[in-house]
């Protein structure tokens, strides 16, 4: 009798303890995400402006929405202090070597080159694919032609990482990807 009792107490024990846990994680996860959804999108701004310098807002392009009642950004055309577009910026999400890379691309105006691009998200190798966040990979592509738009090897004016081709190659692919969405909408 006394050992069922011992494991009564246990059993309670870990019941309280356990809705004690989940009770302290319930109220902190919400101020949690709000403050991760702040900084993202704090973040998502800066990277707009770095892009696309000389647009003063960043109108989004919409087709319909999701499953929550979102809407579905396809793209943000950037608008000058005069009202004119002066380039288009896009989120795109590639295939790399470890798994997704998420990146935001500029697109000129004319659809004729990357104005530049920023990785937001990646999980490549560090020390090799992972150096597509480095200033001298992602320099390589401010104003750089859409005729360029390709790694070296395959005869465009993109120096890959060595040893993170596969990593190189989704960043071009997603930028090309970028200029395909926005032609698609504008041209």
């Amino acid at each position: 009798m006394s050992d069922n009792k011992e494991v009564i107490d246990v059993i309670v024990k870990m019941v309280v303890i356990s809705a004690v846990a989940a009770a302290l994680l319930g109220i902190t996860y919400g101020p949690t995400q709000d403050a991760l959804h702040e900084l993202q999108a704090k973040q998502q701004e800066e990277a707009l402006k770095a892009i696309l310098p000389a647009a003063t807002t960043f109108p989004e392009v919409t087709d319909g929405v999701d499953d929550e009642g979102n809407p579905i950004v396809l793209y943000y055309r950037g608008v000058d202090a005069s009202g004119n577009t002066v380039g288009y910026v896009v989120k795109r999400q590639q295939v790399g070597a470890q798994g997704a890379i998420e990146l935001i691309a500029g697109v000129s105006a004319d659809y004729s080159s990357i104005t530049g691009m920023q990785v937001m998200k990646h999980s490549e190798t560090p020390g090799l694919g992972a150096l597509i966040v480095d200033d001298w990979f992602k320099g390589q592509f401010t104003n750089m032609p859409v005729a360029d738009l390709s790694l070296k090897s395959k005869g465009g004016q993109v120096d890959a990482i060595t040893g993170a081709t596969i990593s190189s190659q989704a960043v071009v692919d997603a930028l090309h990807g970028a200029v395909d969405v926005v032609t698609a909408q504008e041209a």
